[in-house]
């Protein structure tokens, strides 16, 4: 069974599919700019647990929203200005434009790094008369109520809000939520399920109340229950997310439906970058494509760095890191082509490693004991090497690291390589051995060695 750590229940549970699939709500992107390394992170967790699931025959229903409208606050706009407007008109596009933009990037980003296509991206925009929906329910339910062209959840309605992040009422203060004390609440905990629009605004919709966008959290709300129902198994997203995103989530939906709506919540932790808090002012902050104008352009690397730590443990990215993951990337990719040409053994002797490879996955996504185990793999004794090959291919499966890429290819050796093998086979003729030293380590800089045999220098691979 697999057991992940439930932010809800504040312990690792089984967690198990209600139905004849596993379902699950990733919260995606707000559209408005590039998705971070730290972005990725926490969209490659929901992809290892998809993939959990369905190594061990589990069918998997992923859903993963497109934030493209009514995202209100951000660390560089937190005085109530929209992201999708601040960028558009920063760089001069139609909200519509940023959307589209950000949202292909943000698609041509997560297939880099391997995560798997969800079932559907549901935009929010898509989904406003859901939304209407849901808070016309809530209005009849007593949860929320309207004024001055705006809805207001009443969170003192909701006897169980602040169970998931803790944050409950007797220690909510007024201002937590960073708006401009706002005279039309009932309670300053209360949050807008639905925003008047202002004299002027670019997007907005007609509604009950008057026109006017989504409130944040309403998206998510009206996006799940839309698409996989109001039960479903669990629901993903950054532990940013917990408060107040993911805990309005929960006073919403389930206020609107009367029961419980997600059955287990699973967040991932911070990423830090070279040590701090990634910022551009600090110089820390990379999406895929800062990392490919520095020379780092196998996007699988920054997948295996991320393996190596455990999903809800911070880590820190270096790009040192970075590059030595990509040169042990490299040369398993080259072990296991080499491995793959052999005939494999009718005796599983990798059986042993199999299940502990299983158990450390079910055991809350325990990566890095995974990541020990493929290098037990890679430099046991006992393992013929074509099994090996089977194996690590077959967890690939999870791991999505591409780590078949050169199975079957004909590499060939570099032309500057093969010039500096003769140009080192000159200066051993002439006896300068020091000269000869000098060029095997550029050559060896190149991935390549040289093996000197009696019938000349062969170049190959380095293991």
């Amino acid at each position: 069974m697999v057991a992940l750590y439930d932010t809800l229940a504040r312990a690792v549970v089984e967690v198990t599919p209600a139905g004849d699939s596993f379902r699950m709500y990733s919260c995606g992107p707000t559209v408005y700019r590039y998705s971070h390394i730290g972005n990725l992170r926490t969209f490659l967790m929901a992809d290892l647990i998809r993939r959990t699931f369905e190594y061990q025959g589990t069918t998997v229903r992923q859903i993963q929203n497109i934030t493209d409208v009514g995202h209100m606050t951000d660390d560089q706009f937190d005085t109530g200005e929209d992201k999708m407007l601040v960028s558009a008109g920063l760089e001069g596009r139609s909200p519509e434009e940023i959307a589209a933009y950000y949202t292909d990037a943000f698609l041509t980003d997560v297939a880099a790094i391997n995560i798997q296509a969800a079932e559907s991206y549901p935009r929010a925009t898509a989904y406003i008369p859901q939304m209407i929906e849901i808070i016309s329910k809530l209005i009849e339910r007593g949860h929320a109520y309207a004024a001055a062209g705006g809805v207001y959840f009443d969170v003192r309605s909701f006897p169980a809000y602040g169970r998931l992040s803790g944050n409950t009422l007797d220690k909510l203060v007024a201002g937590h939520r960073k708006e401009i004390d706002d005279p039309n609440k009932r309670h300053h905990a209360d949050f807008l399920v639905w925003r008047p629009a202002g004299a002027g605004r670019m997007v907005k919709w007609e509604s009950p109340w008057g026109d006017g966008f989504p409130g944040w959290h309403i998206e998510c709300s009206a996006m799940s229950i839309a698409l996989l129902g109001d039960s479903f198994d669990l629901h993903t997203g950054g532990e940013d997310n917990v408060f107040p995103h993911h805990e309005d989530e929960i006073a919403q939906s389930e206020g609107s439906v009367g029961h419980q709506v997600v059955r287990h919540w699973v967040h991932g932790a911070h990423l830090l970058s070279e040590g701090r808090k990634m910022a551009k002012s600090a110089g820390n902050f990379y999406d895929l494509r800062d990392l490919a104008e520095r020379g780092h352009n196998e996007p699988l690397a920054v997948r295996l760095l991320f393996l190596q730590s455990r999903y809800r443990a911070q880590m820190n990215f270096t790009l040192d890191a970075l590059g030595a993951a990509e040169r042990t990337l490299s040369r398993w990719r080259r072990l296991i082509a080499g491995w793959a040409k052999e005939t494999p053994t009718s005796a599983d002797v990798a059986e042993p490693y199999e299940k502990r490879f299983v158990e450390a996955l079910n055991d809350d996504l325990d990566t890095p004991t995974v990541m020990a185990l493929v290098s037990d793999v890679i430099s046991s004794a006992t393992i013929p090497p074509a099994d090996k090959a089977v194996l690590l291919q077959r967890w690939d499966g999870v791991l999505g690291l591409d780590l078949g890429r050169e199975v079957g290819v004909v590499r060939e050796f570099p032309a500057v390589a093969l010039e500096m093998i003769e140009q080192r086979e000159q200066a051993r003729r002439k006896k300068d051995y020091s000269t000869a030293d000098r060029i095997r380590h550029k050559i060896l800089s190149l991935g390549v060695e040289v093996e000197d045999t009696p019938e000349g220098p062969k170049p190959r691979w380095v293991q």
